[in-house]
């Protein structure tokens, strides 16, 4: 890739866009430290979509995956909604706090919807922005035309365009490099490893921005979608938004980078150890899980009489692990009573714990699992 150029500055009168190379052609990769990553990378995902054989209910399990990078991949775009919050119910999160659990919320709902739909649709940019709609639908961005490519122009950083850290390319430019970027997906010529693709689908999308919001949190996603879609994974077992956040700098300076110095191969490398650490992160919590779950079964046994109820509600716990005495009372279907006296025990075993202090109202974490995807 030593011959790539990423795109020319293109004066639009009082600014300067970016016009990016297409992506639809042959590439050659000649960087011995991106070949080794990939094969390492490789490696580590084929070890994670096993789980994805073995794990027994891994639906369960997906949904909080998928809560874990809603929540991350959100706060990359700057809300302040952590896991615990985003698994509460709306009046249970306090007002100042309920547009960003919204938009966590709205994240959550464009991943199922984006997932489902891959069944039936292949991965376009009809998916793209019908997820996009999904994901703007009733919070702020609402008004930036939801599920739509955009027809002005947008900017990233500062307050205008004046002041613009990157401005991407000009509008009517959008339609052609995003037709560009679905025939690179397709394209089975292109005889390059499906996760160089996905980097570089990743970047290309960053880059053209064809939503006036909403572009980074879309952007992410299509990573998974991608891998699923080429059957990387056999499940939305993966998600980097936890890496990206953590590496938040240089993930947004690797980026800039290949716009301006045309380094591919240093965007090519941040991304697959991100693959490769977050593939490694996602077997330990797996293999975490199927033990916590041995070791919960064993607790579960002692409770005698109650066991069954407590085995209902703690497989429903797998899927949202804070909850309330009505929650407990529908999911075993007992009684509001019997249901205290159940999380009592619960409780008491170790398994739950309250986290209001409150009189009324209260609410319980199973912890211990919650922690592995904190």
């Amino acid at each position: 890739m030593k011959s790539f150029q990423s795109g020319k500055l293109i004066s639009q009168g009082t600014y300067r866009s970016f016009q990016p190379t297409l992506i639809n052609r042959e590439w050659i990769i000649d960087n011995p430290e991106v070949l080794n990553l990939l094969s390492q990378a490789d490696r580590e995902l084929g070890r994670l979509d096993m789980f994805s054989h073995y794990v027994p209910n891994i639906d369960l399990f997906i949904s909080m995956h998928v809560l874990k990078e809603a929540t991350q991949s959100s706060k990359i775009e700057g809300t302040q909604t952590n896991i615990e919050e985003a698994l509460l119910d709306r009046n249970e999160v306090a007002p100042e706090k309920q547009s960003d659990w919204e938009e966590v919320q709205n994240y959550v709902k464009a991943i199922n919807f984006a997932i489902h739909k891959l069944k039936e649709l292949p991965f376009s940019s009809r998916l793209v922005r019908e997820t996009h709609a999904v994901l703007m639908q009733g919070v702020r961005g609402e008004k930036k035309t939801p599920g739509e490519f955009r027809v002005s122009q947008n900017w990233i950083g500062g307050v205008s365009l004046k002041d613009a850290i990157f401005i991407p390319p000009v509008h009517t430019s959008v339609p052609e490099l995003m037709s560009d970027l679905e025939n690179f997906v397709h394209n089975d010529f292109i005889l390059l490893p499906e996760l160089l693709k996905a980097a570089l689908l990743h970047y290309q999308f960053e880059t053209i921005h064809p939503f006036l919001d909403g572009n980074g949190r879309i952007g992410r996603l299509m990573i998974t979608l991608y891998l699923v879609n080429k059957g990387i994974l056999k499940e939305p077992i993966l998600y980097l938004s936890d890496f990206l956040e953590r590496n938040r700098s240089l993930y947004y300076d690797n980026l800039m980078r290949v716009r301006e110095k045309s380094d591919i191969n240093r965007w090519l490398i941040f991304f697959l150890t991100g693959i490769i650490e977050t593939a490694k992160s996602g077997i330990t919590t797996f293999d975490a899980i199927l033990k916590l779950q041995k070791k919960t079964e064993k607790v579960i046994q002692e409770l005698g009489s109650r066991a069954s109820n407590a085995q209902k509600v703690i497989e429903q716990l797998y899927q949202n692990p804070v909850v309330n005495a009505e929650k407990v009372s529908r999911m075993a279907s007992i009684s509001l009573p019997t249901a205290y006296t159940l999380i009592g025990q619960l409780e008491s075993k170790g398994i739950v714990r309250e986290i209001t202090g409150a009189q009324r109202g209260r609410l319980y974490v199973f912890d211990e699992y919650l922690k592995l995807f904190r």
